[in-house]
């Protein structure tokens, strides 16, 4: 038994690999890969992992998170600096300013962000912003509300 493993190898490891082409047809490899492009050549590491992502339907989340981890590079380092995205749901951005006014610019900015936004990670990936103003806090739980109606007047 152990004699058959042996001869089962040595006979797989004369057998040559096959390359498929464009056809699907395959076609033995021999000798030298020579000065042109070949299979077995090594590949870069972007271009396996485009292939990767193409093929898994990675793409759009990966334009998602570039918004998010690249905002500088996306909108710019002044806008950068004073603004933060914060959601990103069914193509609508929100987008979180440090002020009432700066939240006001971006607004009227909108459409250039959208045109930068989409040069930079790909057309329908951000289709509409949202934009507000920095989260005030509320006074409505905590320790300072008090309970009940609240002052009334008192004077009759």
């Amino acid at each position: 038994m152990l004699d058959a493993a042996l001869a089962n190898r040595r006979g797989a490891a004369r057998t040559p690999r096959r390359r498929t082409g464009a056809d699907g047809e395959g076609r033995r490899l021999r000798g030298y890969s020579g000065p042109g492009p070949d299979p077995r050549d090594p590949q870069l590491f972007g271009a396996v992992l485009g292939r990767l992502m193409k093929a898994r339907g990675w793409e759009k989340p990966a334009a998602e998170a570039t918004v998010f981890g690249a905002w500088e590079k996306v909108v710019g380092a002044d806008i950068a600096k004073h603004s933060r995205p914060v959601k990103l749901d069914a193509g609508v951005l929100t987008v979180e300013a440090e002020s009432t006014a700066w939240a006001t610019q971006l607004r009227m900015l909108a459409a250039t962000l959208l045109r930068k936004i989409a040069s930079e990670v790909g057309h329908n990936v951000v289709t509409r912003l949202n934009i507000h103003g920095p989260a005030a806090p509320s006074w409505n739980r905590g320790p300072r509300r008090v309970q009940g109606r609240g002052p009334r007047d008192t004077y009759g």
